[in-house]
């Protein structure tokens, strides 16, 4: 129990900065409070004392403003960071190393007793604030949920889900489509450099219609030219677009760089 009360402390410790004591991540952390009152919690609801486990889980509520139903089964190294207002459903799973900010619902979208609810983390996934994670699939391992994401549909491992609905951006060469550099260092809030995937989408369509524009106008200079040396005269259009004017910056400007 001390020995993973122990590794409890240390994770906080080494993702948060702002800790910068055992006393301190002991007192003042409602997220290692959550955590340890979960265990005897659903050491009840495992065993039988159903009443008591909801019990100790609302006493949890009150004193930390994080609710983990007594079902719910949590990994070794979860860390609750700031937490206020997380609510974990009864057949949630988060696995070891997990990360989960302020607003978090990991929740069920069947009313089906007895049957998977809830969704299933995998190891060092990062849940950024205000983040919703409903339904009874799995979210890979070390994968990233953008602050205030919907995801209603698998997390591939090392994928980062952004967006309402979530959309997803897939890892490259194994790794995380994230901010972090290069190593096992470990991303707040999921922050990733990468854009939106429909902005993405935008963008490609945009670089392809300045393309094609570009490339009708030398089509129509071309003409002109060969239409200039013909005996019977200029045979180009009147209203032919012998220059480009697609804004391209603009537009790019307008679905974000």
């Amino acid at each position: 129990m001390f020995s993973r009360l122990r590794s409890d402390i240390q994770c906080i410790l080494d993702r948060d900065p702002a800790a910068r004591s055992t006393w301190e991540v002991i007192t003042c952390y409602p997220g290692l409070h959550a955590v340890v009152l979960h265990r005897p919690a659903h050491w009840c609801w495992t065993h039988g004392f159903k009443w008591l486990g909801r019990f100790i889980s609302h006493v949890s509520r009150w004193l930390t403003g994080i609710e983990i139903h007594p079902g719910a089964k949590l990994g070794e190294r979860v860390f609750f960071d700031h937490a206020m207002g997380v609510v974990v459903g009864e057949t949630a799973e988060i696995g070891d190393g997990c990360t989960i900010y302020q607003g978090v619902t990991l929740g069920g979208t069947s009313l089906y007793k007895g049957t998977k609810r809830h969704p299933t983390l995998g190891k060092d996934v990062v849940v950024s604030a205000g983040a919703k994670v409903l339904g009874g699939f799995v979210v890979g391992d070390g994968a990233k949920i953008g602050s205030n994401a919907v995801v209603i549909k698998p997390v591939p491992a090392g994928a980062t889900a952004v967006g309402i609905p979530a959309r997803i951006l897939p890892s490259k060469a194994g790794a995380s489509a994230d901010a972090t550099p290069e190593g096992p260092k470990f991303s707040a809030y999921g922050v990733t450099l990468e854009d939106d995937p429909v902005g993405q989408a935008l963008k490609g369509l945009i670089t392809s219609a300045s393309s094609q524009e570009h490339q009708i106008a030398l089509l129509w200079q071309a003409i002109e030219q060969l239409a200039a040396r013909a005996p019977e005269g200029n045979c180009v259009p009147q209203d032919a677009q012998r220059q480009g004017c697609f804004e391209a910056g603009k537009l790019n400007d307008l679905v974000g760089k």
